[in-house]
C-alpha cells in the first residue's frame, strides 16, 4: 500500500458501482473529481452526507466536477440505501456510489485505518484535477460528517489559483480578496495581471481583488 500525497496521479480503476461497471479514469474524462468514502451502508452519518452532496450537485456541476462515493457494500445494496437517503433526505442521488467489497479501491487509496477500524473505511476525500492529479486530501473519523461546503471551497480555490497568480487567505470565500503570488515582481506585470490594483500590506503580502475566472 502505498501512501498517495498531493501531485500523485491518482490510481485508476474498474469497479462495479449502484450504476454499473466503472473505470474511474474514463469516467472522470476532462472534469475535475470527487471521491469520498463512507464506512458502510445504511449508516445515519452517511446517509446525511450522500443526501447533501446530492442537494448540491448543480454546484459540483457549475465546476465541472464529478463526484464519486465508495462503500464497502455490494451495488445491490447501495441501491436499496439510495432509495433511504432519498427519502429521508428529500433528494435524488444520481452520482455512483461504488461497491468496494473486495477493498480494491479501499487499500489503493488508503481509506481503511487498521487502528480505528480493520473492516470499514474510514471519511477519506481525494479532490482530482483533469489531470488526473490528486490536489486535496483529507480524512475524517467514522463519527464526524463532513463539510461539503468546504469541499466546494476548495474546488473554488483550486480553479482559481490554477488559471491566475494568486493565492487565498485564510477562510477565502468565492468574491473575497486574494493574495498576489510572491514570484511576481515585474511591475508591468502586475498592472496586466491585477488592473484593479493591490495594496501590498508587506514586500510578500499584496492583497488585490479576486480576478475574474
Amino acid at each position: 500500500m502505498t501512501t498517495l500525497r498531493l501531485g500523485d496521479t491518482a490510481p485508476d480503476f474498474e469497479q462495479d458501482s449502484s450504476i454499473g461497471r466503472i473505470r474511474f479514469h474514463e469516467f472522470l474524462g476532462d472534469s475535475w473529481g470527487v471521491l469520498f468514502s463512507h464506512p458502510a451502508d445504511f449508516t445515519p452519518v452517511c446517509t446525511t452526507e450522500l443526501g447533501y452532496t446530492a442537494i448540491v450537485a448543480g454546484e459540483f456541476a457549475k465546476r465541472n466536477t464529478k463526484v464519486i462515493a465508495v462503500s464497502v457494500d455490494d451495488a445491490e445494496s447501495h441501491r436499496k440505501w439510495i432509495e433511504d437517503i432519498n427519502d429521508t433526505q428529500k433528494t435524488k442521488v444520481d452520482f455512483p456510489i461504488l461497491a468496494d467489497q473486495d477493498r480494491k479501491v479501499s487499500t489503493l487509496y488508503d481509506m481503511i485505518h487498521p487502528n480505528a477500524s480493520t473492516t470499514v473505511t474510514v471519511r477519506s476525500v481525494f479532490v482530482i484535477d483533469p489531470a488526473k492529479k490528486i490536489r486535496l486530501t483529507f480524512t475524517y473519523p467514522a463519527s464526524t460528517g463532513r463539510n461539503f461546503n468546504e469541499i466546494l471551497r476548495v474546488l473554488d480555490s483550486l480553479q482559481l489559483t490554477d488559471s491566475h497568480s494568486v493565492a487565498t487567505p485564510v477562510n477565502w470565500q468565492d468574491g473575497d480578496d486574494v493574495i498576489i503570488a510572491p514570484s511576481l515582481k515585474d511591475e508591468a506585470v502586475l498592472k496586466e495581471k491585477f488592473p484593479k490594483g493591490y495594496t501590498a500590506l508587506r514586500p510578500y503580502l499584496r492583497i488585490t481583488p479576486q480576478p475574474n475566472k
